[in-house]
């Protein structure tokens, strides 16, 4: 039986991985806010499962969350799928095309397909094209990546199985974009090779019943850092005085959701901090505590951007936090969402890929230990603290005793830049070096069930691997996994081996 501990803030219990993690909790009254729409799509008040105020437009489109005043707003429309015109030249027996027609939406960044059963498979091609925000200039025609099933929860653990979980494909970040089309075309096997057959028409593959399209709008980015000073949970109350400097910052309050999150960071940073601070190897060493005589192969610390730092809305999540006993390895992904951004962008891909991997995709929290942008920045993922063994939902069969690292970008037909690998190189040596593990090394893992491996078989690989090694994948994408032996040799170094 695999081990799990769930936590929350002030307590800490062991568990086993069929213990249902609790609900999450009911953040405090929030400030709506208000955001350029279609004139068409009017709105109406309605409270999701995370107790937060969203408003919903009456086809079901529009869940809209509402602004706190301590989190970035964002908010995921909901547009179900239909079958399209059929043209009258249609060959009769062809699969039907479903999708949406050209339409206005509002403001969105990021866009997937998900529908209702988590564990059927899409088996076609997506296919969206959107229209930049407030023009009349519309994208070419761009693939959504089909196949995610390889990321997520193991099958059978409290994640998977207690939480309402569907099927999605990768999400594809498209920039601020207010108009969309879509077309998922479902794959025609080849008629049955017989005597006759070139006759008959070949059965068409359906396509996942429930199938709607995700549009997310990340919201604004983190306000700058103001002065600290407030207690957290203690509600300010702001006061004007004569002699108070018009530019003077207000101490900032931290919602109790946003002080678990950042708490659990206690021993590498303040409390509310955006940023955890780089060490040199000598104060790495010190802040570790080694056993007499032991040799400390642990790598430098790399400079993080907290959870708070890249604006994670922490009322998303689950409540708890989830803990396995070690890592022991490190998978390495792409995030498949294309590389069409910046880096001064990727804090708004962060916040796009949480709410769709927790609203859209139902999973407890964000999918990633880490992330690592195009410029090598390295961001906190999925809540529970950076030093700790968090238990994540990356690699299908293989999140127990492992961590998930997921380079922003798409790396199937382009290189990933040499700061992006550098920066894997960087975490891992901290990371696997605060655990023992030898990124150079090999290590054995028990499968929790793949396409590859079935539950239960043991399993040697790399302790630096690709997402495909323990799951018949691309991620993360051949040009990133040829870099991984770079990124093997690099980690070792820093770990002083």
């Amino acid at each position: 039986m695999r081990a799990l501990m769930v936590t929350s803030v002030g307590v800490t219990c062991a568990a086993a991985l069929t213990l249902p993690l609790a609900a999450p909790a009911s953040s405090a009254p929030a400030l709506s806010s208000a955001s350029a729409r279609p004139p068409s799509l009017t709105t109406e008040p309605r409270t999701d499962t995370s107790g937060t105020t969203d408003t919903t437009a009456p086809d079901g489109a529009e869940p809209r969350a509402a602004k706190s005043a301590a989190e970035p707003a964002g908010s995921t429309q909901s547009l179900p799928l239909a079958p399209l015109a059929v043209p009258s030249n249609r060959v009769a027996g062809a699969p039907t095309v479903q999708g949406l027609p050209q339409r206005d939406a509002r403001p969105f960044s990021l866009v997937g397909v998900v529908w209702d059963d988590a564990e059927a498979e899409l088996h076609g091609t997506v296919q969206v094209r959107t229209r930049a925000t407030g023009t009349t200039r519309w994208s070419d025609w761009q693939d959504v990546e089909t196949h995610n099933a390889d990321h997520g929860a193991d099958l059978g653990s409290a994640e998977r199985e207690g939480r309402t979980v569907r099927g999605a494909t990768a999400p594809l970040w498209v920039g601020d974009s207010d108009g969309v089309e879509v077309r998922v075309r479902p794959e025609s096997p080849a008629a049955p090779e017989s005597p006759g057959s070139q006759d008959r028409a070949a059965t068409p593959v359906p396509l996942p019943e429930g199938m709607r399209l995700e549009l997310v709008d990340p919201g604004e980015d983190p306000a700058p850092e103001p002065a600290r000073g407030a207690p957290a949970n203690r509600a300010a109350v702001p006061a004007v005085f004569a002699d108070t400097p018009p530019t003077a910052a207000l101490p900032e309050v931290l919602t109790a959701e946003i002080a678990a999150a950042s708490a659990v960071n206690a021993e590498v940073a303040e409390l509310g901090a955006t940023v955890i601070p780089a060490l040199t190897q000598a104060e790495t060493v010190e802040s570790v505590n080694l056993a007499p005589g032991a040799k400390p192969y642990i790598g430098p610390r790399p400079k993080i951007v907290t959870r708070k730092g890249w604006g994670a809305d922490e009322k998303l999540r689950e409540r708890n936090f989830g803990y396995t006993k070690s890592v022991k390895a490190a998978f390495v992904h792409h995030s498949a969402t294309g590389n069409n951004y910046t880096c001064k962008q990727a804090p708004s891909v962060l916040r796009s890929i949480y709410r769709y991997h927790v609203k859209s995709s139902g999973w407890r929290d964000f999918g990633y230990n880490f992330a690592v942008d195009k410029c090598g920045n390295i961001y906190e993922g999925r809540a529970g603290g950076v030093t700790k063994a968090v238990l994540g939902a990356h690699t299908l069969g293989f999140n127990t005793n492992t961590m998930g690292i997921a380079v922003l970008g798409s790396y199937g037909s382009t290189n990933p830049p040499a700061a992006a690998v550098t920066a894997v190189s960087k975490l891992t040596a901290w990371k696997l070096g605060l655990f023992g593990a030898n990124p150079k090394g090999k290590v054995t893992l028990v499968s929790g069930g793949s396409n590859k491996y079935r539950k239960g078989v043991k399993v040697k690989m790399n302790v630096i691997s690709g997402h495909r090694d323990g799951f018949a994948t691309e991620c993360p994408g051949a040009r990133l996994y040829k870099k991984l032996g770079t990124a093997r040799t690099s980690s070792a170094k820093l770990q002083g081996r």
